[in-house]
Formats: C-alpha cells, structure tokens, sequence
C-alpha cells in the first residue's frame, strides 16, 4: 500500500479577499477555513501525512488558532516562498511519500471521490488531475476583438494535484519561471503525460467574500 503525502498550500496573502487576514485563517460558521481542508484530509486517511505551507510572519498566529480551537489534527509546518512553486520546492524536502498530492489549503469542499480518484490514477499513471466542466459560455479575447469558443473543448483544473514522488521530484529540478500555472503544468513540461479524473464541481478555490458565503452554505 502506498504512503500518502498532502501538501497544502497556504502560503499566499489574498489580496483579492480584500482583508488584511489571509483567507485560510478567516472564519466559516465560527472556524478557520484551513482547519475544514485539513480535516478532510485527514477524515479520508488518518495515516496521511500532512505538511503545511504558511508565510513565516503567519507560525504564531496559526498555532494560537490551534489552541483557540483544541485542533489536534498531526501536521508539519513549512515556510511558505515567495512564489507557489518555492513554497512547494520547501516542501517536498520534507514529504516521505510514494504518492504526493498538493492541495489548495483554501478548497475545503473537495470530497471523498475526488481524492480518492486523484490518488488511484496518480498510482497507476504518475500524476492525476481532477476537472470540471464549464457551464458558462467562452470568448476567446485578442486585444479588442473576441470569438466564440466552443466550451465543451475546455475544463476547470482544481486540487488536488496527485503525482508518483519521483514524477513531481523530477519536475521541481526544473528553474522557476512565469509559465508555471500549477504542479501539473510543470510535470508537463518535464515530459510526463497528466492522467484527468472527474472532480467534484463545490470543490472552488476560495478567494473572494462570495466565496466564503458559497462554501458556508456546505459547512453548515
């Protein structure tokens, strides 16, 4: 059986939730966004290990919420960089696991499935993605001219991200630059072909107040 690792990434400011308190700390029904997305982890796979990226000036404050709200769930903390890809450079130094999985800390409502399903293909095909339809229609912007473009071609990407260590090892040897997206797309880039799963669609990414308000409608 293989060993799992979970990387959540919680290392970023949030200025588009325009707060001064970063979004994984700020409160759904009276508890920090970050506690629901490590619980459910950790309700899928107690044995999961899990690391944590958060901005250094963030540690104190972090472990005061773990008192303030008797969280006991086992994780590391790792200092988060100043890009994403820093903050997961820091952390895959520290992960044990044969499957890596990376996780936006502020998506909370992923489920069951989708981690599950993330996992098993990453298993059998060394990185795995979950997507989503777009139910919205698509223009196709170039300077002040647009076109239609046909929705069904396209899917949203969520987390989390799964991958065989050696997979995502390798891609991290990889220099930063502006062109990476996210894990998957700096796998792609070091040759490896990205296995698709079916997401779950409440699985967003929280970054604005609506956002918040959505996934409260969920955590009730």
């Amino acid at each position: 059986m293989s060993k799992i690792s979970v990387i959540l990434t919680a290392a970023g400011i949030g200025r588009r939730m325009q707060s001064s308190l970063p979004k994984q700390f700020m409160l759904i029904h009276e508890k920090p966004v970050l506690m629901y997305t490590m619980e459910q982890f950790y309700q899928y796979d107690p044995k999961m290990e899990i690391i944590l990226t958060l901005p250094k000036d963030w540690f104190s404050h972090w472990e005061t919420m773990m008192t303030e709200y008797d969280f006991h769930i086992p994780h590391r903390i790792v200092e988060g960089g100043k890009e994403r890809y820093n903050s997961i450079k820091n952390a895959l130094d520290c992960c044990k696991g044969d499957i890596i999985a990376v996780h936006d800390g502020v998506r909370p409502l992923v489920n069951n499935d989708t981690i599950r399903a993330c996992i098993r293909a990453a298993i059998e095909k060394g990185a795995a993605v979950p997507m989503v339809p777009i139910a919205e229609s698509l223009r196709q912007v170039d300077g002040d001219q647009s076109k239609a473009v046909n929705r069904g071609n396209y899917r949203i990407v969520q987390t989390p991200q799964c991958f065989q260590r050696e997979v995502i090892l390798k891609a991290y040897e990889q220099d930063f630059h502006k062109g990476i997206t996210d894990d998957a797309s700096l796998v792609e880039q070091s040759g490896h072909a990205i296995e698709t799963v079916d997401g779950n669609v409440e699985n967003i990414k929280i970054t604005t107040q609506s956002d918040l308000k959505y996934a409260g409608l969920f955590l009730k």
